[in-house]
């Protein structure tokens, strides 16, 4: 049975109170933002019209801009965290959804300070982003020279983010549906005993031994998904329309573009991920021919892909013995790093560890720079759930030294280089775990932990870019996105990409509708760039000649948003304006499938 909120322990919650004390003094700083009709925020307009007068108009814009967004970013903090711990909730409801107005409200009122700047001639930017005044800014103003070309006027720009909060209610209402409404019963393993099905237990489910179970979890899950196929294909048609709408507005020849050009990506570098993915899945067919044969199984279905393939071997840890493990693992980044790390963890509370009713499903790190990087776990005690930990730690760790040195508006960092720590950090565990093996059979399934993780990451991740990028250029050529598109699209890139020896159950069709991630706009194939970007890096650093390195990591775990994320790399040791790293880690895979064959396939084991 699961718990509900008011059930679960002080210990196992993130410490929220370092935030707000009690939900009245989150009302009461939002209510002091909160003005009854616009604008809220008019210290943030005093020199509206008057930016090009001197560096001194500029200079005191920015930093009152900048120190209102701190706040409301406190105050966003705070409530999302509450939301997501029970959706249900209405009270947390209503305050997010207050929250989120008022920083739509915010946007609204500031969009006139890019088309303002950016009306200025180069000449003027150009003196104005070399003035020593300016200094602490330099970078920022420099990253909105180059959005002139595609930066309306402050009239129209009002107007885009003015839509932008009825923009994003696809995403918002798929969230709801996802997490709160959509109730996935039981099912039934192979001794007919039934069990719960949530977003959680069929992380569970999919792993276990018992086919009959995982078959009737994967079954059930999408069904309930494809009872609903006709709404949530508009859901995700609205998004991809919204993204539309965002790209032709700001003058972008395609949504891609429009998503990667602010980060000064070129689309060359998301294409060619895709390009050498493709150009290397016989390798995936390969590992799939050979689980194939360890399971013993006439057919491989898409829901034997997660099960582990030694039978012998099954890792399970506590919650702590997982943190004690993270926290091992990262011996290699140095002492502050570990004793930062063991302070969130064991005494700081950063970590909501267990999943309870109605709570946000999966995992993530938030946070703000106000606060300590929060940790949003499910935890279930499977050797997936400590690797979950470990990537989530990359994050808050890359968040915290980000926080502590740099300013407020370079303090956040790109996705791009975001899921390079989080990849980072699993690959360190990952080597730690190695270390502690008893037998050829625990680092036989470790392997294959490794296997499956680059299976998930470079090449599931890659397969669902190709999917969004698919679906946004079919909306620009006016393609309509009808659930039989999303279906036959998302069956055709399976096939690709499993091969033949992976039978495609027809539940498969609707996975589309139950990716959040194709909300985010162009997300994930950030997680295939670094996971190839965290390969390369982890090598480096638990070289024989780690020092320097390991400098250059943490450096570039200081840096936030100071430079452009394919720089910063590049600065920290690994150039992903190439394909190099994404086929060396390909190859990388395909070294760790021929030792997980020598080790399996001739002793006939079979689960």
């Amino acid at each position: 049975m699961t718990v509900t909120r008011k059930e679960v322990p002080q210990e196992d919650q993130w410490n929220l109170d370092t935030l707000y004390p009690n939900k009245e003094s989150w009302q009461k700083e939002f209510e002091a933002l909160s003005k009854e009709s616009p604008p809220n925020f008019p210290e943030c307009s005093t020199h509206k019209g008057k930016l090009s007068q001197s560096p001194q108009n500029v200079l005191e814009t920015l930093t009152s801009i900048f120190e209102t967004e701190r706040k409301l970013r406190k105050l966003y903090t705070y409530a999302h965290l509450r939301h997501d711990e029970d959706i249900a909730d209405n009270q947390a409801k209503m305050a997010y959804q207050g929250i989120t107005g008022l920083y739509h409200q915010f946007s609204q009122e500031t969009a006139w300070l890019q088309p303002e700047l950016l009306a200025m001639s180069d000449e003027e930017l150009q003196q104005l982003i070399a003035h020593p005044l300016l200094q602490h800014f330099h970078f920022f103003l420099e990253k909105l020279r180059r959005l002139k070309p595609h930066t309306l006027t402050a009239e129209q720009e009002e107007l885009v983010a003015l839509a932008q909060q009825a923009l994003e209610s696809p995403s918002r209402a798929f969230s709801a549906i996802n997490n709160a409404d959509f109730k996935f019963g039981q099912v039934e393993d192979s001794s007919g005993s039934k069990k719960p099905l949530t977003h959680a237990t069929y992380g569970l489910y999919i792993r276990e031994r018992d086919r009959t179970l995982r078959k009737n979890a994967f079954s059930t899950l999408h069904n309930k998904f494809s009872e609903y196929e006709n709404t949530l294909a508009e859901l995700l048609s609205g998004q991809v329309q919204g993204h539309l709408f965002d790209a032709k507005a700001h003058r972008f020849g395609s949504c891609l573009e429009a998503a990667l050009y602010p980060k000064n990506i070129e689309t060359s570098v998301y294409r060619s991920l895709i390009e050498a993915v493709r150009s290397k899945l016989g390798v995936l067919h390969r590992y799939m021919n050979l689980r194939k044969q360890i399971l013993g199984l006439d057919e491989l279905h898409l829901y034997d892909l997660y099960v582990p393939l030694v039978p012998s071997v099954d890792m399970k840890f506590s919650y702590e013995e997982a943190e004690e493990l993270v926290i091992e693992s990262v011996r290699p980044l140095g002492s502050e790093y570990v004793s930062l790390l063991h302070h969130g963890l064991k005494s700081g509370r950063w970590v909501d560890r267990y999943e309870n009713l109605n709570k946000r499903s999966g995992a993530y790190s938030s946070g703000c720079y106000d606060s300590m990087p929060y940790i949003l776990m499910n935890f279930k005690g499977i050797l997936r759930d400590v690797f979950t930990l470990a990537h989530e730690v990359g994050h808050s760790m890359h968040s915290y030294y980000s926080r502590q040195t740099q300013p407020y508006h370079y303090s956040d960092y790109t996705i791009f280089v975001a899921e390079v720590a989080s990849t980072f950090n699993e690959e360190l565990l990952l080597k730690t775990l190695l270390t502690r093996v008893q037998s050829a059979e625990e680092r036989a399934f470790l392997i294959n932990e490794k296997i499956e993780d680059i299976r998930g990451t470079l090449f599931r991740q890659t397969m669902f870019a190709e999917f969004e990028l698919a679906i946004h250029e079919a909306a620009e050529k006016r393609i309509p996105l009808t659930p039989q598109f999303f279906t036959e699209t998302f069956i055709k890139l399976n096939q690709d990409y499993f091969g033949p020896d992976v039978v495609l159950d027809k539940e498969i069709g609707i996975e589309w509708a139950r990716i959040p991630h194709f909300y985010y706009n162009f997300y994930v194939y950030q997680y295939a760039t670094g996971i190839s970007a965290a390969l390369a890096l982890s090598d480096k650093v638990c070289g024989d000649n780690a020092t320097a390195p390991q400098t250059k990591y943490l450096e570039f775990l200081r840096s936030g948003s100071s430079d452009y994320p394919l720089d910063l790399l590049a600065k920290a040791g690994v150039d992903m304006r190439t394909a190099g790293p994404v086929l060396a880690t390909i190859d990388k895979f395909d070294t760790l499938v021929t030792e997980l064959e020598k080790t399996l396939a001739p002793s006939g084991l079979k689960c």
